[in-house]
């Protein structure tokens, strides 16, 4: 059982006072007219004067200054804060009575005009005052608010509650999922919904949750991703569409990784990897344009720029250049893994090529991508969803976007030879025979869809969680998800 502190005892203790005075606790039948920023917006339309309209608002308490038989208070709602003024002779005994069993934390309804202190805060001036909701918990000392990352997230409503960037930074985020939105849908993109169970666990390259269906009897997954859905829709005639929506990978967690997060996800019929590069750079300048006013903004104190030109290298151009590979050991596996060891790059020394490779350019390389940079030509064997290149078969026609030092998008020709997905899923299965938990399984289905006709492709993934961190300065995925997996307690 929760120990009871004193505070809250001495809150039961003014329950159980109002209970027995007949005061109905928890009321459900206060009409609000007016917002925080109504009041304000209506404040500054009538300049000096104070205007003339009784408001009717509601909030929680975040401070009190009581002076015997008048007292401040400051409230808060969703859209600010602002000071009140009770007065005894104004509300009456009986309500300022009831007033003096109010805390910090709880909710009330006031009504009345605004006038301006004698130290120029418009205030309003209280006429009748109603307790909503009586807090049985005392908030934290506001000048210290929570600190603990662990408490905040663990209890994000107390965060949300003390912490003025902690809202913030949600708000931001729904600007960008809706700011996202709406430049797709401008392009004539379908926003869908896919499942979110799927009877083979496909479309990316992950460990899955794995779970039961007890009606049909059969195991199901939490998705990786909604590709091989959404790219059945192209096959069925939508030629542009869009999902936002979780996706669920079995994986660690880290500042970087959250089990479950969020993904924008889009295809577009007659389209190449390229173009959806340049829609890329259009879709994130627009972003920030709207959400922050600029295409400038630091990001932990790297200054990131998204309005000139975003460079784009090629994986082995990359790896040169940036992660000191010498050129000529690009297709010697050998000589890869031996320099894999002298970077002290830990290595599998079954893997392949094209798997070494990546696994040196994610030590190497991707810290170093601060500024927007597109890294294409990924070989094959890693990219088993992807196009061949014409003139380079053995290297596919995708891209990654790396910003701050992190990937925040993926993307792709598709690709739409039924025969040549066959083959690719074929040594996935040889992958995942030999232990690779996280190789693309076989999918029939998928492939008898591509038998229908899938038109030349071109998809991309955006991981939401990344894009907000970098627009709020966030240096912890878990600053940007509500509700971040975390351990139980001990003894829970």
């Amino acid at each position: 059982m929760r120990k009871e502190t004193d505070l809250i005892k001495q809150r039961r203790q003014k329950i159980d006072a109002l209970k027995a005075s007949g005061y109905t606790l928890f009321p459900n039948d206060f009409d609000v007219s007016h917002t925080i920023k109504d009041i304000q917006d209506a404040i500054e339309s009538a300049s000096e004067e104070a205007p003339s309209t009784q408001f009717t608002a509601a909030g929680r308490i975040i401070a009190i200054n009581r002076f015997g038989k008048s007292s401040f208070i400051r409230f808060r709602d969703a859209t600010g804060q602002m000071q009140a003024y009770i007065q005894k002779n104004k509300v009456g005994d009986e309500t300022y009575a009831l007033f003096k069993q109010m805390d910090v934390g709880d909710f009330i309804g006031i009504t009345g005009p605004v006038f301006k202190t004698r130290t120029g805060e418009w205030t309003v001036l209280c006429e009748q005052i109603k307790l909503l909701t009586k807090a049985i918990r005392s908030l934290p000392e506001k000048f210290h608010g929570i600190k603990d990352p662990e408490k905040r997230y663990r209890q994000r409503y107390l965060d949300l509650i003390m912490n003025e960037n902690t809202r913030k930074i949600f708000k931001t985020r729904s600007m960008v999922i809706q700011s996202i939105r709406q430049f797709l849908l401008d392009r004539q993109y379908l926003e869908v919904e896919t499942p979110m169970m799927h009877p083979i666990a496909g479309g990316a390259e992950a460990e899955p949750f794995k779970t039961h269906h007890n009606a049909l009897d059969m195991t199901l997954f939490l998705r990786i991703a909604p590709e091989l859905y959404l790219k059945r829709l192209v096959v069925g005639g939508f030629d542009r569409v869009f999902e936002i929506n979780r996706n669920f990978r079995n994986e660690g967690v880290s500042t970087r990784h959250n089990p479950e997060f969020t993904m924008l996800e889009f295809y577009q019929a007659y389209a190449t990897y390229t173009h959806l590069m340049d829609l890329t750079e259009q879709m994130f300048q627009s972003v920030a344009q709207q959400v922050l006013g600029s295409q400038t903004f630091d990001y932990q104190g790297e200054t990131i720029d998204f309005s000139s030109n975003w460079k784009r290298l090629t994986l082995s151009d990359a790896l040169v250049e940036l992660g000191g590979l010498p050129p000529t050991i690009l297709n010697d596996r050998d000589a890869l893994l031996a320099f894999a060891h002298e970077q002290n790059v830990p290595m599998k020394q079954d893997r392949k090529t094209g798997k070494i490779l990546t696994k040196l350019f994610d030590i190497l390389v991707e810290p170093k991508l601060i500024q927007p940079t597109f890294i294409t030509a990924y070989p094959v064997e890693v990219s088993p969803l992807s196009r061949k290149n014409d003139h380079h078969p053995e290297l596919t026609d995708r891209f990654e976007l790396f910003i701050g030092g992190r990937e925040i998008a993926n993307g792709f020709s598709e690709l739409n030879d039924p025969d040549d997905q066959r083959e690719r899923f074929l040594e996935q299965v040889k992958e995942r025979e030999s232990g690779d938990n996280e190789a693309h399984p076989m999918d029939e289905d998928y492939i008898e869809a591509l038998e229908y006709g899938l038109p030349p492709t071109a998809g991309e993934g955006i991981g939401i969680d990344r894009l907000v961190m970098l627009l709020t300065n966030a240096e912890s995925i878990r600053e940007v998800i509500l509700f971040p997996h975390m351990k139980n307690k001990a003894g829970n």
